[in-house]
């Protein structure tokens, strides 16, 4: 797997299971918050039917209470005339009263008259509730309500049914209705239908949303990797040319040297012996003959001399025998006998350095010198080099006029390949200066990327 694909798949999977666990939260949450909201409406939902049990209830005692306040009639031809009221009193489309002794005989019972006279103490539905004894007991405590299954006319098909009981107090009789639940089941049914589809909606939205991200997080990741990509390559580019530039710089300089000084020295050798030749033939005097010998010989020195100068500035044989801190102090010392320009070196190296920060740090060094004594018109310079663990640090401070670096830092004064060297090898090159206030240069090279 390429670094672009490792990079893509950070960004992706964490996005990923952290969505999923949100989600995962989300629904839960909101399943959890369903269900809260659906107790919450089948408890309202069953308090309504509570309420109307109870205004049933009482519209029925309000219908036999006459009879009950008149002790004039016989108790059993009153009894009789509250048992038709009550066989004839219904409401809504399955709703009747039931009365019921306290052993449990039913006495009206108008949807199943044939329970009537029947004792149905022991009577349980399906779940083995004893339903009678149970709504006998919430009658004597003052009226009360109770959940039981029952047959619904007209199929008689069993279902959950919630009952309330009160006591006729004249002949201790237990009057009681009863409301069936199916309708509540069906509207949570429906309700929870609409909640859950709901959540599936918002759990589709959710994954829509997350595809939607991850795809544009990929195609943005592939475009920051594509731009990157692109800037890697031109800057590439842009240090091959520089690093080009500066090869041809050197050259340019190398050659000039050969032709301006070598060459100069090795043709005025060359015209000395012709003429100390042509002068032997001529039978000159022998001293005339070996003056010019000598002249010759002095060129010849002259030229290992400028052959050595420019080995030396190609690479410093003391960077290979001694180290860069003894080429530095070479350099330093020949430089102050040249120009009189007094030098303070100061260097702090840990161990060995890698070749070519070694050579950077004398190129620095030697195109600094170079830029003083051609531009600076300094009569001091301090030269600071440090090493820490990660880094190589370079400073180098001139007494000298200054420049103003908006007008006057121009590409011959050698900055550009001091730059340039240290973008090489990715370090960092900076420089101050300021008109009448010297000039200070400051260079930092990481280990590393050269370790």
């Amino acid at each position: 797997m390429n670094l672009k694909s490792k990079i893509i798949l950070l960004a992706v999977v964490p996005l990923i299971v952290a969505t999923a666990i949100i989600t995962y939260l989300s629904l839960q949450s909101a399943k959890d918050l369903a269900a809260q909201e659906l107790a919450i409406y089948e408890f309202n939902l069953i308090n309504v039917k509570k309420q109307a049990l109870k205004s049933h209830v009482g519209i029925a005692m309000s219908a036999i209470k006459p009879i009950l306040d008149d002790y004039s009639l016989d108790d059993k031809v009153a009894q009789e005339q509250v048992k038709k009221i009550l066989t004839r009193l219904t409401y809504d489309d399955d709703g009747y009263f039931f009365v019921y002794t306290m052993d449990g005989v039913n006495l009206v019972h108008p949807t199943q008259p044939i329970f009537v006279g029947q004792n149905l103490w022991n009577f349980q539905d399906r779940s083995g509730n004893y339903l009678i004894q149970h709504l006998i007991s919430a009658a004597r405590q003052g009226g009360g309500f109770h959940r039981y299954i029952w047959e619904k006319p007209p199929y008689m098909i069993q279902e959950d049914k919630i009952g309330y009981s009160i006591m006729i107090e004249r002949w201790d009789w237990m009057l009681g209705t009863g409301l069936y639940l199916d309708d509540i089941y069906d509207e949570l049914a429906k309700t929870q239908a609409i909640m859950n589809s709901n959540i599936q909606k918002s759990f589709f939205s959710v994954i829509v949303i997350v595809i939607v991200t991850v795809i544009l997080v990929i195609l943005l990741g592939l475009a920051i990797n594509l731009h990157e990509h692109r800037l890697a390559d031109s800057r590439l580019k842009e240090l091959v040319q520089r690093f080009m530039r500066i090869q041809v710089n050197e050259r340019r300089r190398f050659s000039r040297e050969l032709h301006d000084g070598i060459n100069q020295l090795l043709v005025s050798c060359k015209f000395r012996v012709e003429l100390a030749t042509n002068k032997l033939k001529r039978n000159h005097d022998v001293k005339v003959i070996e003056g010019e010998l000598d002249k010759a010989e002095e060129l010849i020195n002259q030229t290992i001399n400028e052959v050595r100068q420019i080995s030396h500035n190609l690479r410093p044989t003391l960077l290979d025998d001694l180290g860069l801190d003894a080429a530095i102090q070479s350099l330093t010392s020949q430089f102050s006998e040249r120009t009189g320009i007094e030098i303070f070196y100061s260097g702090k190296l840990i161990n060995d350095l890698p070749d070519e920060i070694e050579i950077t740090i004398y190129r620095l060094i030697q195109e600094a010198l170079s830029n003083i004594e051609k531009h600076a018109q300094a009569n001091k310079v301090t030269i600071n080099i440090w090493q820490d663990k990660t880094t190589v640090k370079l400073e180098c401070l001139d007494n000298g006029k200054g420049f103003s670096q908006n007008t006057e830092l121009l590409p011959g004064i050698g900055l550009i390949n001091m730059r340039e060297r240290m973008e090489l090898i990715g370090g960092d090159f900076t420089l101050e200066s300021h008109k009448g206030a010297g000039t200070k240069i400051y260079a930092k090279l990481p280990l590393e990327q050269t370790l």
